[in-house]
């Protein structure tokens, strides 16, 4: 397509000087459809043809200039309609500039604002609403499409080609003209002082009294969206301050406020925070300390998941005046790590996330295996996932499964961020499993015979929905690495196999990872899977036993544990 699309401009040029009006026209549609094909195709195409210096401004130049071309060549230069074709294509090009130049003011100062908020009432900055989205494009390429008019024109003489580039310019200032109000309005939300004091005044109406602290990439805002119906629920007003822009978009729907705030100096001299007397930190990042330097806050990690990963016993928790664990197993992970967390700073609070989680499978005439390998962590002492050297034969082997079962896969939202091998082992499952899916859409039959097995569609969920925890509901069985998902599917009391991806002795690797006592160990060579999808369930009282020792006692409901746990700091201070 970027072939065709290339080889376009050269016939542009030979049709234009032979001159040979129609078949220039037909050429200069092709060169549009594949302008628009090739987009679609290759999402790197801008950035592969600005590289070799044919980037997109220049390929509509040239072709308005094979425009040119032909007009000189068939009215003579010394045409009016030749002139005014010129300045209206010149004309176009301004336009689109002073368009660029506006939409870029409207992005800069909404994205420049000091605090940017979600569920509090900042009506007084009187922030405008945004225009629609092709006016406020930066990079203008419906502005540049208006050009089809004069070019195509060309095609069918001066006149035409000029009327037509008077149209696109007509068209074009309106839409620029139309994107001023928007500029204007925006003006006053420069006022860095104002913003902020307006944003100040709501959250100390509010008055919030719990802080959840997130900062991170998009990809990880997973980390802070399992906490926020715990903190809707807790009997204390709680607050998401959040550290980079946009991040409220990948949170779930809350009835939580949220500021945001970008400048570690702005945070840091916001006062409106004041009566808050206990900070939450689901993650162990470098902006954290923004946040731990206030005196009057007492700080509390609670993790973004509670499992055997290294994650759960870092050193980094001595920086934390407690660190709040959902059982006796993550107690005894920091009393066995010797990492410097002093054992009475530490407090087991439950895992109220996982009410929702039944312990009843789909009820499908057929079992539903969920495979959620993990992601392959920070460094390779980290890496604990399944999907590189065993992932793409675990899928392979349920898929060609007899008797047949259903397939749910879901990676870890970090999955490649580090290792681009486990992307392409991704990308292997994937493939797999929609070739599988195509294969038996191709083979259906409309009508299906009484008594006849459903038809088994297989799951890939690469997005926020289903959720994990719906997705354990959805399943019979669990097929994963070591890390939180096996802890939380415990709440299910469902079988349960861990991939044992270094190969270690079978009592090493339980010994090492007590979350996967009650659970099938799956080496490299896969030896246990075919037991464990046709064996006999001999691990149930044991996972009931391992599921209070991750998650504590049952009564009180973790919930209340975690709410006790807000109260008591509260009592203390």
């Amino acid at each position: 397509m970027i072939a065709v699309l290339l080889g376009c401009y050269p016939a542009l040029l030979v049709s234009a000087l032979w001159p040979a009006p129609a078949l220039f026209g037909l050429i200069a549609a092709t060169s549009y459809a594949a302008e628009y094909a090739a987009a679609g195709v290759v999402r790197q195409l801008p950035e592969v043809l600005s590289k070799v210096h044919l980037g997109l401004t220049l390929r509509f130049a040239a072709r308005e200039m094979a425009a040119l071309l032909l007009v000189a060549r068939t009215a003579g230069v010394d045409s009016p309609w030749f002139a005014a074709l010129a300045a209206g294509l010149f004309g176009i090009h301004a336009v689109r500039a002073v368009h660029t130049g506006l939409a870029l003011r409207l992005r800069q100062t909404l994205s420049m604002m000091p605090v940017t908020t979600r569920n509090l009432d900042v009506s007084a900055l009187r922030i405008p609403k945004l225009p629609p989205p092709f006016l406020r494009d930066s990079h203008s390429v419906r502005f540049l499409c208006l050009d089809v008019l004069p070019v195509l024109g060309a095609a069918a003489g001066a006149v035409v080609a000029a009327v037509g580039a008077g149209l696109a310019l007509l068209i074009g200032a309106t839409g620029a003209l139309a994107l001023l109000p928007y500029v204007r309005r925006v003006v006053p939300l420069t006022d860095k002082a104002r913003v902020i004091e307006v944003v100040g005044e709501q959250v100390k109406a509010y008055r919030p009294e719990v802080i959840l602290y997130f900062s991170g990439a998009t990809a990880a805002a997973y980390q802070a969206r399992m906490w926020l119906p715990t903190l809707e629920r807790i009997s204390r007003r709680a607050i998401v301050v959040l550290r980079e822009r946009g991040m409220a978009a990948h949170l779930e729907p809350t009835t939580l406020p949220m500021v945001c705030f970008p400048s570690s100096a702005d945070l840091m001299s916001f006062r409106a925070l004041s009566s808050a007397k206990l900070c939450l930190y689901v993650s162990n990042v470098g902006r954290n300390v923004h946040m731990l330097r206030i005196p009057t806050l007492r700080s509390a990690f609670l993790n973004h998941g509670d499992s055997d990963k290294e994650a759960s016993f870092n050193p980094f928790s001595r920086v934390y005046d407690e660190v709040w664990v959902a059982g006796p197993a993550g107690r005894d992970r920091y009393r066995r790590a010797r990492v410097g967390v002093r054992d009475e700073n530490i407090h087991e609070v439950g895992r109220p996330q996982l009410e929702g989680i039944s312990t009843e499978g789909p009820g499908l005439p057929y079992p539903t295996v969920l495979y959620a390998p993990t992601w392959e962590g920070w460094n390779d002492d980290l890496m604990h996932t399944s999907l590189i050297t065993m992932g793409p034969r675990i899928v392979r082997a349920l898929l060609d499964h007899d008797p047949p079962l259903r397939v749910i896969y879901k990676p870890h939202p970090l999955t490649g961020h580090r290792d681009k091998s486990a992307l392409r082992a991704h990308r292997r499952i994937v493939a797999m499993i929609e070739a599988l899916e195509l294969a038996k859409s191709k083979a259906r039959h409309p009508s299906r015979a009484a008594g006849e097995t459903p038809r088994i569609e297989h799951l890939i969920v690469t997005g926020p929905r289903p959720t994990l925890y719906e997705c354990f509901n959805q399943c019979d069985l669990l097929i994963s690495d070591i890390s939180s998902v096996v802890a939380d599917f415990l709440a299910s009391e469902k079988p349960y196999a861990v991939t044992n991806v270094a190969g270690m002795p079978e009592r090493a690797f339980h010994e090492r990872y007590p979350s996967a006592e009650a659970g099938v160990a799956l080496g490299p060579d896969l030896a246990g899977l075919a037991n464990f999808l046709d064996g006999e369930d001999t691990l149930a009282r044991a996972r009931v036993k391992l599921r209070s020792y991750l998650f504590g006692p049952e009564y009180p409901d973790a919930l209340t544990r975690f709410d006790a746990a807000v109260e008591r700091v509260f009592t203390r201070s």
